[in-house]
């Protein structure tokens, strides 16, 4: 019994040690939030109103010529030929795949029982000759800038309001896409009224092809990279006639857009993003954990979308950055097997479109992929860098980019001063909380968490991106 009440006195200490080591712990925590908290204060709280140099390159073959460039805008057609449809039937007929792990899935990569189907699908019914001639629906173009020749489409509204002249919108892809994307979205912005939107906002729209993919010609030299894309696309503008406009991107996109505000902030009347390339000291937090990030005033949709964070930020990014590393050290060595073969440039293509659109879609024996996307869509963008053989080309552009270190770049620690409007979609392959996005972009005027939507935004939900581009643009033009 004495033991017992000896022992009985002991639990009042112990739950009083208990209780001051958890006060311990939470001190700790207010205090690493507190130091972390002055970093970020510092990293944002200068706010020099800094320009990017608007420069100028030659990327052609050779030396740049004396005579003034050829400033020419020329019709342009995507043509094909028996001989380009043959070759690829010949090379898929030749096709040597590596059976799948059972039970494998898409956890290692495109699950070859399943490229099967796709490869009877591209070699017996998808008809090439079909979607170019839906490729040529809207209007292509070439123009030669800094020695390489520029491709876009340039799509102008079938119909306007009396006393009302369309909105210009630069829309820019990424990496694996191209124009193709925004095939979708473009009646959404240029055509509302006959798809079920006002025509308040009636827009121009002009995509183009970073250089090095499909249509626009390749780099001859090094250093082309998102600065001096954005300065060409900016070239392009002013050739059509624009002096102030809207633009919209998101991979690569938002990068050469967000590079193009930096530059010339005067001519970008706005900038609408689906993604954002803002890390810096802001990832640091998310190791504090939920309970202080919520005092530091993130949503419980960021915390959602950000925890468990070993699994949706750090076990995620590892998994979908392996092809980062290649491209950003050596792209050539990977191009030269894709551009040789179709069937694994297929793969290679279409994994992305699998676990970018929704990663639990790697839980599935088809990835995934007719969940979103037709296979006439998803091939039709894949034929984009088989027919015109860019494939390498459009991958030298993370080693032109990133090849040089993290935050390398003098644009990477500049801010963005032109309104901005982010769309964040929950599928994306990080989420950016509105805090982390209006560090970098001061005046961001619409932020929105979408209803659903992965990486490929214009492609997979045209109809809600359209939307938020619409509710941005609405809310720049009442201010």
């Amino acid at each position: 019994m004495a033991a017992r009440v000896q022992a009985s006195h002991l639990y009042p200490r112990r739950h009083e040690e208990g209780r001051g080591r958890a006060k311990g712990i939470m001190w700790l925590e207010i205090i690493l939030a507190l130091l972390l908290g002055f970093v970020i204060y510092w990293f944002v709280s200068r706010d020099k109103e800094e320009t990017l140099p608007l420069g100028d390159g030659w990327w052609g073959p050779g030396a740049r010529p004396t005579a003034p460039e050829d400033e020419s805008v020329r019709p342009f057609k995507v043509e094909t030929s028996e001989e380009e449809i043959e070759d690829l039937h010949q090379r898929i007929d030749r096709v040597r795949l590596t059976p799948p792990l059972e039970d494998g899935r898409f956890h290692y990569g495109f699950n070859s029982k399943y490229l099967k189907k796709i490869l009877s699908y591209w070699r017996n019914e998808f008809d090439w000759r079909k979607q170019v001639e839906i490729l040529n629906r809207y209007p292509h173009f070439k123009t030669k800038i800094e020695g390489l020749d520029i491709h876009f489409i340039h799509v102008k509204p079938p119909q306007l309001p009396s006393s009302s002249t369309p909105k210009p919108l630069l829309m820019v892809h990424g990496w694996p896409g191209s124009f193709y994307e925004f095939y979708k979205i473009i009646p959404l912005l240029t055509d509302p009224k006959n798809h079920g939107l006002s025509d308040e906002h009636v827009f121009e729209v002009i995509c183009p092809s970073i250089p090095g993919y499909s249509f626009s010609e390749a780099s001859s030299k090094k250093g082309l990279n998102s600065v001096a894309t954005a300065r060409i696309f900016y070239k392009l503008m002013l050739r059509l006639g624009f002096q102030e406009f809207y633009i919209q991107g998101g991979d690569w996109g938002s990068l050469i857009c967000t590079n193009m505000a930096q530059m010339v902030p005067s001519h970008v009347k706005g900038l609408h993003l689906n993604m954002a390339l803002v890390l810096g000291p802001y990832i640091l937090t998310l190791f504090l954990g939920r309970r202080i990030l919520s005092l530091l005033g993130y949503t419980q949709r960021d915390l959602e979308l950000l925890y468990p964070f070993k699994e949706k930020v750090f076990y995620s990014l590892i998994r979908e950055s392996g092809y980062m590393h290649i491209q950003c050290t050596k792209p050539d060595t990977v191009g030269c097997a894709l551009n040789d073969s179709p069937v694994g440039l297929a793969a290679y293509i279409l994994e992305k479109f699998s676990t970018w659109t929704n990663p639990e879609f790697r839980d599935l024996e088809n990835g995934g992929l007719d969940r979103k996307f037709s296979l006439d869509d998803l091939l039709t963008n894949v034929m984009l860098y088989w027919t015109t053989g860019t494939i390498a080309s459009s991958q030298r552009f993370y080693k032109e980019n990133l090849g040089q270190g993290f935050m390398a770049n003098a644009h990477d620690r500049m801010k963005v001063y032109v309104p901005t409007g982010f769309a964040a979609f929950p599928c994306e392959l990080m989420h950016m909380p509105e805090k982390w996005v209006k560090a970098k972009y001061p005046k961001l005027i619409s932020y929105s968490y979408m209803a659903r939507g992965g990486h490929f935004a214009a492609f997979e939900e045209p109809e809600l991106l359209a939307q938020d581009i619409r509710k941005f643009v609405g809310l720049l033009e009442l201010r």
